[in-house]
């Protein structure tokens, strides 16, 4: 039996920067989860994936993302992708010295 379908985003590594973006509902690219575009359609993830693979000058190693609705923004479901959200372990430095302003 097929797993049902959880919400997604569609997260990416800048090309130049390295950071973690994810892609908007307006087909920009954001450092900020509270701005993704959370998919809640199979197919409609699919497309949109397929979208952000071709855009391979501005980010690489495009995926969909599990996440799961919070109170006011959307919440990885998984451990790794809050690590990517959040940044090194190593603290005070980037994300972490930004104290992850709007993460």
């Amino acid at each position: 039996m097929p797993r049902e379908f959880t919400p997604k985003v569609v997260t990416a590594n800048a090309l130049l920067e390295g950071d973690v973006v994810y892609l908007t509902a307006d087909d920009l690219w954001s450092r900020h989860l509270t701005e993704a575009e959370i998919l809640t359609d199979e197919a409609d993830a699919q497309y949109r994936l397929l979208q952000a693979q071709a855009r391979s000058a501005e980010v690489v190693g495009a995926y969909l993302a599990d996440v799961r609705q919070g109170p006011d923004r959307p919440i990885p479901a998984h451990f790794r992708e809050e690590f990517r959200r959040t940044g090194p372990s190593n603290r005070f430095h980037g994300k972490q010295a930004d104290g992850l302003k709007n993460a």
